[in-house]
Order: C-alpha cells, then sequence, then structure tokens
C-alpha cells in the first residue's frame, strides 16, 4: 500500500504541476494540508485505538467502529469552523477559502477526508490490509483520470474535485464491505475474547490521543507554517511537492509501525520477533530508496518544473535523510501501542513536536522552505537517539525473557539439613 500510495501520488503532483499554474498549485496545496492536519485532529487519533482494540473486540467490533466514524465526523466539523472564522489571518494561500460557499464545501471535505482515512485502520484491525491496497490503488487512479479530464473545463476547480470525488464514492461502498462481510467475521472469528472496556479504551485513548496530535502536528502543521510564513504562494507550491515526496517514504515506517501493533495486539509473545522482522524489513525497503530520492532529488522535482527542482531538490535531500531515524522511532512506537504503554508515547511524540516546530519557525525564518527540512533532520535524529535504550529492549524481551527459566533450571537444588 505504501509503494503504490506513493508511486500514484508521484504521478498525481507531477501531472499537477504541469497541468496547473502554479499560483494555483500553491493554493490548493496550502487547502489540502489544512484538510489533513483538521481532518488528523479527529481521525488520526482514532488511527491507534481502532488498531489496538478491534483484534480482540469481538461482539463489539461494529460498535467500536460506527462510534469511532461518528466521533470523528462532529469533531471534524467543530475544528474546521473556528479555522474558517480566523481564515484572514493565515496568509494569502487561504484567501479564497473566505469565500462562505467555498468553506462549506471545504467542511465537507474535511468529514469525508476523516472517514476515508479511518477506514484504513478498520482494515487494518480487522487484518484485512489486502483492501487497504486495493482501495488506495483504485483510489490512486480515478484521482489520475479526473485531475486530467477536469484540467481543460475546470481549471481552479479541478484539482479539488479530483480529490473528492473519488473519496466521497469510496466511502459508502468501503464500508458496505466493512459492515456487510468483514466486521461480521471478525466478530465471529473472535467470540473467545473478552472485548475492551470503555475504561481500557479511555485510558489507552487519553495517551495516544496526545501521541497522535502531537504526530500530526510534526507532519501536517509544517506545510501549513510555511505556507502562512511564504512570501509568494508558488513557494508553497514549491515546498510542498518536496513534503509530499519525503513524506512518501516516511509511509513505510508508519505503515509497519501499524502491523506490529495489530500483531502484537493478537499475541504478545511475537512482539519482540516482529520487532525485529520489522526493521529488516524496512532496512530492505527504506535505505535504497532514501539513497536514490537523496541522489536524484533534482532531477526527479525537475519532472514537475525548473521552479520545484531549484527551490525543492535541497527541502528533499534533507527529508530522505530523515526519514530514516524517523522509522526507528515508528517501530518502537507501534511496539509502545501494543502494549498499552500509550502515556511514553505521548511523551516520545511530544518531545518530537516541540523540537520540530520550534526548529522549523526559527530556522524558516533564517534560511526560508530548507529550514523545515533541516528541522526535520534535527529533530529526528535527536529523538530516534533517545529511543534507541527502549528499542533494543524491545527488540530483545524474548530473549531475555528465555534466559530467565533456563538460569532456573540449571541453579542447584538447595535442600535443608
Amino acid at each position: 500500500n505504501s509503494g503504490v500510495t506513493g508511486i500514484f501520488g508521484l504521478v498525481y503532483w507531477i501531472l499537477v504541476a504541469r497541468l496547473y499554474p502554479t499560483s494555483v498549485v500553491g493554493r490548493a496545496s496550502a487547502a489540502y494540508a489544512a484538510m489533513n492536519l483538521l481532518a488528523g485532529f479527529t481521525a488520526l487519533n482514532f488511527n491507534g485505538l481502532l488498531t489496538r482494540f478491534i483484534p480482540q473486540a469481538g461482539s463489539r467490533t461494529k460498535r467500536l467502529v460506527t462510534q469511532a466514524y461518528l466521533v470523528s465526523a462532529a469533531a471534524s466539523v467543530a475544528v474546521a469552523i473556528p479555522f474558517l472564522l480566523t481564515i484572514h489571518r493565515w496568509g494569502p494561500s487561504y484567501a479564497e477559502l473566505a469565500n462562505p460557499i467555498v468553506g462549506l464545501f471545504f467542511i465537507g471535505c474535511v468529514v469525508v477526508w476523516a472517514v476515508f482515512t479511518l477506514q484504513d485502520s478498520v482494515l487494518t484491525g480487522l487484518r484485512n490490509a489486502v483492501w487497504v491496497l486495493f482501495e488506495n490503488g483504485l483510489f490512486g487512479v480515478i484521482k489520475i483520470v479526473l485531475l486530467v479530464l477536469f484540467a481543460a473545463s475546470l481549471t481552479h476547480l479541478g484539482i479539488y474535485l479530483s480529490w473528492m470525488l473519488p473519496a466521497l464514492v469510496a466511502v459508502p461502498l468501503v464500508n458496505a464491505l466493512i459492515y456487510g462481510r468483514l466486521v461480521p467475521r471478525h466478530a465471529d472469528a473472535t467470540l473467545g475474547c473478552l472485548p475492551p472496556t470503555n475504561r481500557q479504551m479511555g485510558r489507552f485513548l487519553a495517551g495516544d490521543y496526545s501521541g497522535s496530535a502531537f504526530l500530526l502536528a510534526t507532519t501536517n502543521l509544517v506545510p501549513v507554517l510555511v505556507a502562512v510564513r511564504a512570501s509568494d504562494v508558488r513557494l508553497t507550491a514549491y515546498f510542498y511537492m518536496a513534503w509530499m515526496v519525503g513524506g512518501v517514504l516516511d509511509l513505510v515506517g508508519v505503515n509497519m509501525s501499524m502491523s506490529l501493533t495489530v500483531e502484537g495486539s493478537f499475541d504478545a509473545s511475537t512482539l519482540a520477533a516482529n520487532c525485529r522482522k520489522a526493521l529488516r524489513k524496512i532496512a530492505s525497503i527504506l535505505l535504497p530508496c532514501a539513497a536514490l530520492v537523496a541522489l536524484f532529488a533534482h532531477w526527479g522535482l525537475a519532472l514537475f518544473g525548473p521552479g520545484y527542482a531549484e527551490y525543492g531538490a535541497p527541502v528533499l535531500e534533507l527529508l530522505a535523510v530523515a526519514t530514516l531515524p524517523r522509522a526507528m522511532t515508528e517501530v518502537y512506537l507501534g511496539v509502545l501501542r501494543a502494549q498499552s504503554r500509550t502515556s511514553l508515547v505521548a511523551i516520545i511524540q511530544g518531545t518530537r513536536c516541540v523540537l520540530m516546530l520550534g526548529l522549523t519557525v526559527y530556522l524558516v525564518g533564517i534560511m526560508g522552505p530548507v529550514g523545515a527540512g533541516l528541522a526535520a533532520v534535527i529533530s529526528q535524529g535527536s529523538v530516534a537517539l533517545l529511543v534507541i535504550p527502549g528499542l533494543w529492549r524491545a527488540l530483545t524481551g524474548d530473549r531475555a525473557a528465555a534466559t530467565v527459566p533456563a538460569a532456573e533450571a540449571s541453579a542447584p537444588e538447595v535442600t535443608g539439613p
């Protein structure tokens, strides 16, 4: 799924840059970043809960999924309205959202995107991640086709409609599959599991929500900050393309972490072995991909246009480096979620968020958009160094446990007189 999403995403944004004026691309990418940010404040924060507790939800699976959808949809409206009421403070990249009709359309997009995002976590928690690949692959193809069709007749709205029309169709279709087939089958297969209590889920969500909010700010608030501080809307477009390509690499670690949480929730005894397996898979996929992206950053972004290569390549080179330490951290976070240690998840992600945003604001003011790339390298590398001891314990947990019975068995028996 990470590979397919990344490839279709690259093709989509190359066509956007080629078919649409740079100023339109800048405003569209700024709106897309804001939509991801606002939808993520609700949807992303339920992703950990769904992947953690669906595997053992049993007869409560349908209720858990429905509650997550409803709360996310309502909260999406609640966070989108204040954003639109203060839109005049967000810079020229967001000026067109001040129109009431456009604003209502934007609110609807945030709600749809929140539910669309949650579907991936539901499918993964149901151990049917193959449908995530099918859904996002088909979504990517349709999005590209609509983008090309709208380029001639709807130059200004074509980018927005090509995102949202496929998502609007996918939400009811995928949920028909989830509710009609996958949830009943999963409920039958997990009848012997003890469903999580509201108290357990509440405690998990209290910690994971904070951590997810920090993660969201780290990934989705950065392009918004750059858009707000950009003196020219075209710089927003140049930066966002580099940030988007770097985000494709990050998907490998994030999605591997999600799978690690699901499997660890099913069987805690396999957590250490799966953690080692996840790191090996990440190394085999991510190391060569990151090296190629850094090496060919300028050439690759030249496919978008000369301005994208000139201003975006230095950012992308730094982001390719930053994705390696981030992947290590994401694996450790997947272990912590499987163990329901969400307080530590929040601390780690909060530390990373503060470093990332603080350095971004400071360095972008000095260096321009490339400062955000340097902020990513420093913050991701620093946090990865901090989690190495905990990650090592997670990797060797099963081996350490195995040595205790062996030592006890070899100890001499002491008898009384």
